[in-house]
């Protein structure tokens, strides 16, 4: 591992100042992606400045009902906070299938949204990888790809975003907010990733130097009946082979309201707006769901290999939402 320095700082103006002055340092927040990948070389940084101790680590409502997360918010304090669990149980339950205990007590809201992928390929530093060295090509491709994106990938690559907890950000309109030297911004989650194309070493759209301050949760009613699924190749804590965060509204045995959003089939968490437009306005019905997911798994290219994540998905969205029209029933 290179030599590092080490800073710890109490306040955002003297975080973005510091990274400003060094454009070989880099915020830490728990370290459980970063730590990670300076151990293996894919990452360098000259100095570590710890953001940890940042009056970022609340949980609040905001004036319209709302809710505001701080950056610093560990995992399991986010899954554990009443308003989360009462408001948004999809994001609850999507924290706590993301990692073991030890994790989440470490983990933060901020670094969660920056971690990297787990493509092998990307974290073996003796082989080719666009995101890790562009232009050197994407292995994955012609290898092991049988956890690779079905959606939104390109020639360059096709690794997947591993945040579960992303994925019921995306699908609540979740909005990223962030300070610079500049000033304040907000990202909405959407945006916030960028799409794969012929530049997969560029993830997001956070502006140089920026410090991720907290996540805005808008107000979504819908949310308050949400469920998460994660499928995963062991019991144990593991990255998903496919997981969905949805929420239902149905009224009358008509969908009034659905979110949908899909991980570990694409470089960002995927929200399945086809889906959600199909089913709006219509019957709740298992046949219904059904005709959603294929409708939103038409754009699916998959690999040789990874093909099976088709109908998992489409089994997860049938599953999932008829559990939810089921319990609207009740």
């Amino acid at each position: 591992m290179k030599e590092f320095g080490y800073q710890r700082v109490l306040d955002v103006s003297e975080a973005i100042a510091i990274l400003g002055a060094d454009p070989d340092a880099r915020f830490l927040g728990g370290g459980t992606n970063l730590v990670d990948l300076m151990k293996t070389g894919i990452e360098r940084p000259g100095r570590l400045v710890d953001v940890r101790e940042l009056p970022l680590d609340r949980v609040e409502m905001t004036p319209d009902g709302g809710l505001l997360i701080g950056a610093t918010v560990t995992n399991s304090d986010l899954a554990a906070h009443p308003e989360v669990r009462r408001r948004y149980p999809a994001l609850a339950q999507a924290v706590l299938a993301g990692a073991s205990g030890q994790l989440r007590n470490m983990a933060t809201v901020g670094g969660n949204l920056l971690q990297r992928t787990r493509c092998g390929y990307f974290t073996d530093v003796a082989g080719p990888c666009n995101k890790r060295l562009p232009g050197s090509g994407c292995p994955a491709i012609e290898g092991e790809h049988h956890n690779h994106a079905i959606l939104g990938a390109s020639e360059h690559c096709v690794a997947t975003h591993p945040s579960d907890m992303g994925v019921a950000l995306a699908a609540f309109d979740a909005v990223v907010r962030y300070e610079t030297a500049d000033g304040p911004g907000e990202l909405p989650l959407a945006d916030f990733y960028l799409p794969v194309g012929d530049t997969p070493h560029l993830e997001t759209a956070l502006p140089s130097g920026a410090l991720i301050t907290g996540v805005i949760l808008p107000p979504a009613p819908v949310a308050a009946h949400s469920h998460y699924r994660k499928v995963r190749e062991r019991a144990s804590y593991a990255f998903a082979i496919g997981s969905i965060a949805a929420a239902l509204d149905v009224r009358d045995g008509v969908v009034h309201e659905v979110r949908l959003a899909f991980g570990a089939v694409a470089s960002r968490p995927w929200r399945a707006l086809e889906a959600e437009r199909a089913l709006t306005g219509g019957p709740a019905t298992a046949e219904a769901f059904a005709a959603a997911a294929d409708a939103e798994l038409a754009a699916a290219e998959a690999l040789p290999h990874n093909g099976y994540k088709v109908p998992l998905m489409r089994n997860l969205v049938v599953a999932l939402l008829t559990e939810l029209a089921e319990e609207a029933a009740r």
